[in-house]
């Protein structure tokens, strides 16, 4: 037996045992007991249920009974047995028909065997043992089909491939087929196909008045508009910011990185609050304004002007962080070809760095297009009468005619929009090669700015660091005066300790603030996503750039397909999928985790494409060519090489954790509350002066955690970069 164990694979054998232990040991279902509250213990097992007659669970009982008999009876990989994708594949299906599909009949029971009528409790969730086996039987079939050739034989590819689409099916898919289906079903829950034309065809999405001055256009046109306008302005504003800190010699390149990383931070509502303080109609420029040029009081700021410069200041810098790794990662050496053939600085960049950038400035684009699309909080606060999807999708969830039928087609042309802008992006890329970096030596140094470019950036990026410090400057001072909005300036620290008030006695310290419990839950949430998400992310970056397997491309859509959809509608649908068994997670901290890690994934996915896209395959190609195997190739080779990407997801996924509000405030609980859903309530009981409180203390812990992430990751060091090289060096003299 020693022998059988040693010669085990260990991953093989990894899933073997998680998917005995699940049907023989641990509960199946999640059922609890009458006037105890207790689940199912001692004859809660797969294997246990059969033998007392539920023989629906026999099935995946059988097969990991099959599946120990092979690997005993089998001398060669037991995966690669004929029969074990057959029999993987048939235990999976029904497992999942029964799960998803079949209400069970019939009596349940708790732990010592009493009985009681399921009419009472209906369908049971899947306990621990169902969850496990799950995980088992996807691992064993993503064995069998390495054994078969898949992801050319590579295990960890196969399994990380395999897993990732169980995940998207489960998290993403499954979801979105729920909500989906309830646009054929009328707002009385009448099944009636003909609905869905009738909705998708209404005149007020589709109209184009405001472009032959008849009136205002469509909501979809709207969103067109909008979407387009910030992802052209906020991806020049990410590249402008990325030149000037990786291009020239701006002294104060650390300062700017920290003011680009404000907005990110920001929780949301707080910006477009700060926004009405300084331009609305009684806001401190428009006073000054009419004061000085006797330019009269409007509300201009309401509307496409107001959404569109909220979501600049939002946006712009997720593009510069996508850009500054792209810019980072290209070989200097290009650029000092160029300019050794005699090519100016200007046509250097014209026609060596421009087209290396194309990679980055898609992927910019699309996730500013994207997050325009989704943005919820922006057009709430600033939008007036300037109607978008997003807005129109939540009112139609939440307001006074609950219509969820609508929402899902709204839903479906939203996810239209961004597959549209996903495909634009392919065929402005092609398949040509942007790889800039190899296994060879660069002996380069990075070419300065051209002069032009400088002045360009520099215009761009000065106007956009004064109004950031100045709505910035009105968050910080709002949290400690009586009331910023009507200018009662006077300082009080009352809203810090409504939220935040403590008392350190005998028996330790006793917090008293309202909003303790929502940050406790929120900085763990946070910790807990920010992590899984790039892990996520990144590996399936990998997988996409890196290994070729049937239907490749239909798997990097549907990575795509959870950032489509409105945080409104991603909500809503968690909890129309997952607030009833099987999966019954509402409620818990776990469905917050979940929410955010698919919710954020394609930021990581798509920096990660980007950053990958200029590194030759060669060096991993040498790493396996030694003996490593995908995993180590991953660990010891690629995420050195793309730490800038790294950074951008966790950052992303750490910070959208601690601000996000459209998608987690169908989804928080009084047990679980998140601070941005804590905000939203002070905001909508006109509480503004304690949601800025709130708002700056979060803002002051996303910096120090934003700082603590960059130290853990580090910085990447390709060719010698250690200075920047704005002159050519003096030729020394006889």
């Amino acid at each position: 037996m020693r022998h059988v164990l040693a010669g085990m694979n260990r991953l093989g054998g990894l899933w073997l045992l998680l998917g005995l232990a699940a049907v023989l040991v641990l509960p199946w279902y999640k059922v609890a007991a009458p006037h105890t509250g207790e689940g199912v213990a001692l004859w809660g097992s797969a294997a246990g249920q059969v033998l007392a007659g539920r023989i629906w669970l026999l099935p995946p009982v059988l097969a990991m009974l099959a599946f120990s008999l092979v690997r005993l009876r089998s001398d060669e990989r037991w995966q690669s047995h004929p029969s074990i994708l057959w029999i993987a594949g048939a235990a999976a299906g029904l497992f999942l028909l029964q799960a998803f599909a079949i209400g069970l009949r019939g009596p349940a029971f708790d732990a010592v065997g009493q009985v009681f009528p399921l009419a009472t409790m209906g369908q049971p969730g899947l306990g621990l043992g169902g969850f496990l086996f799950g995980i088992a039987i996807t691992g064993i079939i993503a064995d069998a089909l390495a054994a078969r050739g898949f992801c050319r034989g590579e295990r960890f590819a196969a399994n990380a491939v395999i897993f990732v689409v169980a995940l998207l099916s489960l998290f993403v898919f499954f979801p979105i087929l729920r909500l989906g289906g309830a646009a054929l079903f009328t707002p009385e829950g009448v099944f009636q196909p003909g609905v869905f034309v009738t909705r998708f065809t209404a005149p007020d999405l589709w109209g184009l008045g405001c472009f032959v001055g008849q009136g205002r256009c469509g909501v979809v046109i709207n969103t067109l508009i909008l979407g387009i306008s910030s992802g052209v302005l906020s991806t020049l504003l990410g590249l402008a910011l990325a030149l000037l800190v990786a291009r020239t010699g701006f002294r104060f390149k650390g300062a700017l990185r920290a003011i680009s990383i404000l907005p990110i931070i920001t929780p949301p509502f707080v910006v477009g609050v700060a926004i009405i303080v300084l331009f609305g109609r009684t806001g401190l420029v428009t006073g000054w304004l009419e004061y000085l040029f006797d330019i009269p009081r409007t509300r201009w700021i309401y509307g496409l002007p107001g959404i569109l410069l909220a979501q600049v200041l939002a946006f712009a810098p997720i593009t510069f962080l996508v850009l500054l790794g792209t810019i980072e990662a290209i070989n200097p050496t290009l650029e000092e070809a160029s300019k050794t053939l005699g090519a100016k600085p200007l046509k250097t960049f014209q026609s060596v760095t421009w087209p290396l950038l194309r990679p980055g400035l898609a992927a910019a684009f699309l996730l500013a297009f994207i997050e325009s699309l989704a943005d919820f909080g922006n057009p709430i606060v600033l939008g007036g009468g300037y109607d978008v999807l997003s807005i129109r999708i939540f009112f139609a969830v939440v307001g006074a005619r609950y219509d969820l039928g609508n929402a899902a087609v709204l839903s479906i042309i939203l996810l239209s929009l961004t597959l549209g802008a996903f495909w634009l992006q392919t065929r402005w890329l092609g398949r040509k090669s942007y790889v800039t970096i190899t296994g060879k030596s660069d002996a380069g140094l990075v070419a300065p700015l051209p002069g032009p470019l400088k002045g360009a950036a520099y215009a761009a990026v000065v106007p956009w660091v004064v109004f950031t410090l100045g709505v910035y400057a009105i968050i910080l001072i709002g949290g400690i005066v009586n009331d910023v909005g009507r200018w009662d300036l006077t300082p009080t620290f009352r809203h810090l300790l409504t939220a935040f008030s403590l008392e350190i006695g005998p028996d330790g310290v006793q917090f008293f603030g309202s909003a303790w419990n929502s940050l406790h839950t929120t900085l763990l949430v946070s910790a807990i996503a920010a992590p899984l998400t790039t892990a996520i992310g990144i590996l399936t970056a990998w997988l996409i750039s890196r290994q070729d397997f049937a239907g490749k491309r239909s798997f990097e859509f549907g990575t795509m397909l959870s950032f489509a959809v409105p945080g409104t509608v991603v909500g809503v649908s968690y909890v129309a999928a997952f607030n009833v068994p099987p999966v019954d997670i509402t409620g818990t901290m776990a469905i917050l985790v979940i929410c955010f890690m698919f919710r954020n994934m394609p930021v990581g996915l798509r920096a990660g494409i980007a950053a990958l896209s200029q590194i030759d395959r060669s060096m991993e190609e040498a790493s396996q060519t030694m003996g490593a195997n995908g995993l180590s190739t991953l660990r010891t080779v690629v995420l050195p090489l793309i730490r800038p990407a790294i950074f951008t997801s966790m950052v992303y996924a750490f910070v959208t954790a601690m601000t996000a509000v459209s998608a987690v405030i169908f989804l928080v609980s009084a047990r679980h509350n998140m601070a941005t859903a804590y905000i939203m309530g002070r905001v909508e009981n006109g509480e503004y002066a304690l949601a800025i409180a709130y708002s700056a203390v979060l803002m002051l812990i996303m910096i120090a955690s934003i700082a603590l992430i960059g130290l853990l990751i580090g910085k990447r060091q390709l060719g010698r970069r250690t200075q920047l090289q704005n002159t050519a060096p003096a030729l020394p003299t006889a």
